[in-house]
């Protein structure tokens, strides 16, 4: 997170730049397709520097690292998801939760066992049904 706290003038500034989409006191958010647009400029060749002046964007409030640390970032983004994830909200997606901090009892750790259990068991029997269902179908082709 950037040290830069913006004022009320500076945030609607840069509220009134088409590329961003919101401001607060400590961040900006950029639209996608300005993101997906400065990846593919950055990929030509162009500087982050230079991607952020042509769009409108005064370095000195901004500050002079935002325009690498943003473009590392989202090329990061963009080889992994290409241009969908510009587009997509991943935060928190594939995150398991804060372990619990309170000790489980052995009866709730039996419960939750228990469920675990049928829960798989479950799966297995949907499993099963599902390649029978798929050598019926074969057989069926032939």
């Amino acid at each position: 997170m950037s040290k830069i706290k913006f004022d009320e003038f500076q945030r609607k500034q840069l509220e009134n730049n088409p590329n961003v989409s919101h401001v607060s006191e400590q961040n900006i958010s950029y639209k996608p397709e300005f993101k997906e647009k400065a990846v593919q400029e950055n990929l030509a060749g162009k500087g982050p520097m230079d991607i952020f002046l042509e769009h409108g964007f005064d370095l000195k409030m901004i500050g002079p690292e935002k325009p690498k640390q943003c473009l590392k970032r989202w090329r990061r983004s963009y080889e992994k998801f290409g241009n969908e994830g510009f587009y997509t909200e991943r935060r928190g997606k594939g995150s398991t939760g804060r372990p619990s901090s309170k000790e489980l009892t052995a009866e709730e750790k039996l419960k939750k066992a228990e469920a675990r259990i049928a829960f798989l068991e479950m799966e297995n029997d949907f499993l099963k049904k599902l390649e029978e269902l798929e050598r019926q179908a074969k057989k069926n082709k032939h």
